[in-house]
């Protein structure tokens, strides 16, 4: 959260707070869910499944700025959402109209116009007039607790509004969340806004909120789960910069914004372990976590299109001043309102990252031709068998948990399946340990069963900073040798070698890394030689063997791919794709993957600005007519050409062979 000197300095402050504050003896706690390696738990079935998004945000908006166009698509599509607002997003109370002058501050005011924008967002989104009327009602929660929720339905379509309305700071000043997230005496009552059926208050510690955010969990029980960064980017601008832009010092985003993920992810861990130990299967989910402040940092990578659907979303939200919406509170969040989501400085609504990109299947051929397919639900490591050629059956848990969501992959020379994660080791607040370490899943034979998972470390020796890994990527050389990749805390680029006898050398940093976006693309050209392209801020950069080559490369908005050591990118704020013969002609927006075929040649992957997965190869073009898709699509190629594989939002995978 934040650096150790500022933190126990804000927690000493906060132990002297009246008890107007909220401070009490605390109740023994709980004991943080811990790592649980080992495999073969039972999965939740596909049969008793049904698609549903949940999405946490610190504040009424984030998810409109962060999380989006992801959660557009599966809206769009048909699927449940459900967003939990943790706080209340009163701020200083003031609702600030451009060109008038100030208000006295009304937070119960500010809070209640926030939530009514989301209303008419949301609305707008399901097709509806802005101003359609919602079911208001109280939701009972863990431990007495309450909180509102807002219902829209529109024919098969429904969006419910979860506010919890923590506040945003303590009687100090101090930012709440994080104070919460690291001081186990602490309470903090909720702030209901104006005109909610809420008619009372109630009262927060560190364990009631994981409970009550457990609890939503198994009520709603997501199949997509969306969250912000737990583990954002260390920030090095000035102070007064950092302050203009409202981040926690030391790191680059909102405060409450790394609080409330790391609360979700203790609370995703806290679901899973307590449906084990209770005897039922694993929740069968998959996450993704959003970048937050972290867009204004780095070359945009949203196209014309994609950004105005999105920037779309947030002008209900803001709203107008003359509106009559029937809220005496206002019609939303004024300062956010027509096109100041597109000409503000700090750029949020131009891009969306993921904090760990690449999050989507591995497939890989096994004996005897048919396809298996690797993936993160759960939080662990699980594996898909085709039963027939485009029929899967249900995963296989293969333990690991809890894993971030991206694995990384690669094949030895004998045909063994090497697979790569990020394991939250520790997730624990209040002066608890939180740690990430890279863990590996070693095939004992060509699709066969696996070792036991081992620690790779991290290439951080301390846990702060060890929380800046990203996600691994990995290829083998022809000689044999494994080269595994992640960003670190400096955001230059580390890597650990394995040879080709199975030991492994020490993590070493590469010449001239930083800084550099996540996830570098690594391939192998024709002379056996490793390539690594990662996106910097002002060009892509290139490693040949572990060596920094000196070209000037062009700048790229997101992630970069690679195969036989070419690069493919996409321009800043561009649909266009990029490669060694310009434009490959496949427009879109995301991840790309790309590999090389003797019959077709090159054969790129990626998705449409319309959300549908497109094929390029043998100079021909494939759109999937299919439903939507979550994480990223993987390209394999075997014996009978491209296939391309994906997981459904109700996490069961499905392939496409054009």
């Amino acid at each position: 959260m934040t650096p150790a000197p500022r933190r126990r300095t804000l927690l000493a402050a906060l132990a002297v707070l009246p008890a107007a504050a909220g401070c009490s003896v605390p109740e023994p706690r709980r004991t943080a869910p811990t790592a649980d390696p080992a495999p073969g738990r039972p999965i939740a079935s596909a049969r008793a499944r049904r698609a549903l998004l949940m999405q946490f945000a610190a504040h009424p908006d984030d998810d409109l700025y962060f999380m989006n166009p992801d959660a557009r698509r599966l809206l769009d599509a048909g699927v449940p959402l459900v967003t939990v607002y943790v706080t209340a997003g009163e701020h200083t109370g003031r609702n600030r109209i451009a060109g008038m002058p100030e208000a006295p501050p009304d937070r119960a005011a500010y809070s209640a116009a926030r939530q009514q924008g989301l209303r008419q967002s949301y609305a707008v989104a399901l097709g509806l007039p802005v101003f359609t009327p919602w079911r208001r009602e109280v939701l009972g929660l863990s431990g007495g607790r309450r909180a509102e929720v807002d219902t829209l339905v529109h024919g098969t379509r429904r969006v419910e509004l979860v506010f919890l309305n923590l506040p945003m700071h303590t009687t100090r000043r101090y930012m709440a969340l994080p104070a919460l997230w690291g001081d186990r005496a602490l309470e903090l009552p909720t702030r209901p806004p104006a005109g909610s059926p809420l008619t009372r208050s109630d009262s927060y510690d560190y364990d009631r909120l994981v409970e009550v955010l457990a609890g939503l969990l198994r009520r709603y029980r997501p199949t997509v789960v969306h969250t912000l960064d737990p583990d954002p980017d260390i920030q090095l601008s000035d102070e007064a910069t950092r302050k203009r832009d409202s981040e926690q010092p030391g790191y680059a985003d909102h405060g409450d914004h790394t609080a409330t993920a790391s609360f979700t992810w203790a609370a995703l861990a806290r679901w899973v372990t307590d449906a084990v130990r209770d005897g039922g299967p694993v929740p069968a989910f998959t996450t993704s976590a959003f970048r937050g402040y972290y867009n204004r940092h780095w070359p945009k990578n949203l196209p014309p299109r994609t950004l105005r659907e999105k920037a779309a979303r947030l002008v209900p939200y803001g709203g107008d001043p003359d509106w009559h919406c029937g809220n005496p509170s206002g019609c939303g969040d004024y300062g956010v309102g027509g096109d100041r989501p597109l000409t503000s400085r700090k750029g949020w609504v131009r891009s969306t990252h993921h904090r760990w990109p690449g999050a989507g299947p591995v497939p890989v051929t096994e004996p005897g031709g048919r396809l298996a397919a690797y993936g993160v639900l759960g939080l662990r490591a699980v594996r898909w068998r085709e039963s027939a050629p485009g029929f899967w059956g249900e995963p296989e848990d293969l333990g690991g948990g809890p894993l971030a969501p991206a694995l990384g992959s690669a094949v030895t020379a004998d045909g063994r399946l090497l697979l790569f994660g990020v394991r939250f080791s520790a997730l624990d607040g209040h002066g608890g340990a939180n740690r990430r370490e890279l863990v590996l899943l070693e095939q004992r034979s060509p699709g066969g069963p696996f070792l036991a998972w081992r620690g790779l470390g991290n290439p951080e020796r301390e846990d702060d900073r060890g929380r800046r890994v990203g996600a691994p990527v990995a290829v083998t050389a022809p000689d044999g040798r494994v080269h595994l990749f992640v960003r670190d805390a400096e955001r230059g680029l580390a890597s650990r070698v394995r040879a080709a006898d199975g030991s492994w050398g020490p993590w070493r940093a590469l010449p001239g890394a930083g800084p550099v976006q996540d996830r570098p693309a690594v391939s192998v050209d024709g002379a056996g030689r490793v390539h690594v392209y990662a996106a910097g801020p002002e060009s892509v950069r290139h490693w040949v063997d572990g060596a920094v080559r000196p070209e000037r490369l062009p700048v790229s908005g997101s992630t970069v791919a690679s195969a036989g050591g070419e690069l493919y990118y996409r321009p800043p704020a561009a649909a266009a794709l990029l490669g060694p013969a310009g434009d490959s002609g496949l427009d879109g927006f995301g991840e790309v993957s790309v590999a090389r075929s003797a019959a077709l040649g090159t054969v790129l992957l990626g998705t449409g600005e319309d959300g549908r997965v497109r094929l390029r190869a043998g100079g021909a073009l494939w759109t999937r007519t299919g439903g939507p898709s979550v994480g990223v699509p993987a390209l394999h190629l075997d014996a009978r050409g491209p296939v391309v594989v994906g997981l459904g939002p109700d996490c069961r995978p499905w392939s496409w062979r054009p």
